[in-house]
């Protein structure tokens, strides 16, 4: 893990790279704001959703909108911070990067592995889920083979420019967003004709959010424990300033994308959830698969199992290429900080980390192996491990930020083009409900586990910096800060 000797302390490993050496370590900058908006949308609508929403319904009853709600505002929160330091530092590394710089080389090494940890895990399940998909349709075909075929074919276009994966994200979100879109207009047009909901002996409309034992009908034990699903739900729209690196114009496109995205996904989950909720009790949704299959059935179409099974297999290819994406894109700054081998940091004549692709192609590939000893019910062991890990990466951002925030006003810096709004006030609450949502974690059995495996891996984390972390891995990253200094107007006649 250690990189060249170095003459010079600000000099970063990428610089200093022999010449012909160094064209090969340069991202291409292929990413539009249609690209980046889409794909933080997409990474954030996938397995929560349309697998794990039932989960929390259960848990929570109609509650569960108030935890959306609630966890929304805190993901706005944090995406803000982080789109003030992605266009102050449009870096490849991003939080890693942040965090290194601000709160020091061991945070940013622990950020920055922990990011890729939470991309694995999320990445195996999703490509389980994937193959349990494919095994609606083909039965008869052995899921590890659904598994090493996806890996396969999502790798490869990993490989080509950024532009080719940019692209297929826009697309694979945007059948999502239609179909969420769908099932939100189709069950509204239920409840305003007041046509029966499927086989429910219940007639659909607004009261059944309150009238099966009220809007918190397992109390506010019940809502605390949902944020477990919840969370894991947002989790992956930090993936968004991770394309800063790549984008065409970071300025103009991750304020855009971090602006939008956060309240569209608020409006997704609370509109989407609450029309099916409104449909069926809650005590009902997910009882006979899956709740958007209810939705479809409800409609009266035949054919509603096959067009959600089609819908879900999109999410979940949409978000195997996210995890591949943002765990690659890190693994390669980490490389430039001298954090991970140096392999990770060199890119293929397309302008792609090519080995971090082959590295997480790898790890998927336990994947074929686990799916067929890990039983089906894991899904909340894998949703609190994967929770624990993002919110462990929300707090970074949020830390980093506020580090960046003391120096601006310490050192009389330019002032930030993209602030973070109700500084301080905002980013204090916010990192509070992420120390709750921790805590939440510990309280429950079923996900007491996620505490257990996240104070091992961090430990771990720690060990593996002391061990084989040295020279510029042992410094703080030096970023460029790309504020546009403010205009001087003269003073005077004429001014």
């Amino acid at each position: 893990m250690q990189p060249a000797p170095t003459p010079t302390r600000t000099d970063s490993p990428a610089d200093r790279q022999k010449p012909a050496d160094a064209v090969g370590r340069v991202l291409n900058r292929g990413l539009n704001v249609r690209h980046i908006r889409f794909m933080a949308l997409g990474s954030a609508i996938g397995t929560g959703l349309f697998y794990g929403s039932a989960s929390a319904i259960q848990k929570a009853g109609p509650a569960v909108l108030v935890a959306y709600i609630i966890g929304g505002a805190a993901v706005f929160m944090v995406m803000r911070a982080l789109g003030e330091m992605a266009v102050r530092h449009p870096v490849s590394g991003s939080f890693s990067q942040y965090a290194g710089r601000y709160l020091g080389p061991l945070a940013g090494f622990v950020t920055g592995w922990t990011y890729v940890f939470e991309m694995a895990i999320v990445a195996i399940a999703d490509v389980t889920a994937f193959s349990i998909y494919m095994g609606f349709w083909f039965p008869q075909v052995d899921r590890w083979i659904w598994v090493l075929a996806v890996i396969c074919f999502l790798a490869a276009l990993n490989l080509l420019s950024v532009k080719v994966f940019g692209e297929l994200e826009f697309w694979f979100s945007l059948i999502k967003v239609a179909a969420i879109m769908a099932m939100i207009a189709g069950g509204a047009a239920i409840i305003a004709f007041g046509f029966q909901a499927g086989d429910s002996g219940v007639a659909p409309g607004p009261g059944n959010l309150v009238e099966h034992g009220g809007l918190f009908p397992n109390g506010f034990e019940g809502l605390l424990a949902s944020f477990a699903v919840v969370m894991f739900a947002f989790g992956g729209i930090e993936t968004l300033g991770i394309t800063a690196g790549e984008a065409a114009d970071p300025k103009k496109v991750i304020p855009k994308a971090v602006n939008t995205v956060p309240v569209r996904v608020l409006l997704f989950y609370v509109l989407t959830l609450g029309v099916l909720m409104s449909l069926f009790p809650w005590n009902e949704v997910g009882s006979n698969g899956s709740p958007f299959v209810q939705i479809f059935s409800s409609l009266g179409i035949p054919a509603a199992p096959h067009i959600l099974n089609a819908v879900v297999i999109t999410a979940a290819l949409s978000a195997i290429n996210s995890d591949i994406f943002g765990a690659g894109r890190i693994l390669f700054g980490l490389s430039n900080q001298g954090h991970a081998p140096a392999v990770f940091g060199k890119v293929s004549r397309h302008g792609v980390p090519w080995m971090t692709v082959v590295m997480m192609a790898g790890i998927l590939l336990v994947g074929v192996v686990l799916n067929a000893v890990i039983p089906e019910d894991v899904f909340l062991v894998i949703a609190s491990i994967a929770t624990f890990a993002t919110v462990w990466v929300w707090v970074m951002i949020l830390a980093s930020h506020v580090a960046m925030k003391r120096e601006i006003a310490r050192k009389g810096l330019a002032a930030s083009e993209f602030p973070s709004p109700w500084w301080p006030a905002a980013s204090v609450l916010t990192i509070a409900f992420m120390a709750l949502v921790i805590a939440v974690l510990g309280a429950f059995e079923d996900t007491r586990i996620a505490l257990y495996v996240g104070a091992v891996w961090l430990g771990l984390l720690v060990l593996a910096y002391r061990l084989w972390v040295t020279g510029d891995g042992r410094r703080r990253a030096h970023l460029e800060d790309e504020t546009s200094p403010l205009p001087v107007v003269a003073s005077g006649p004429g001014s």
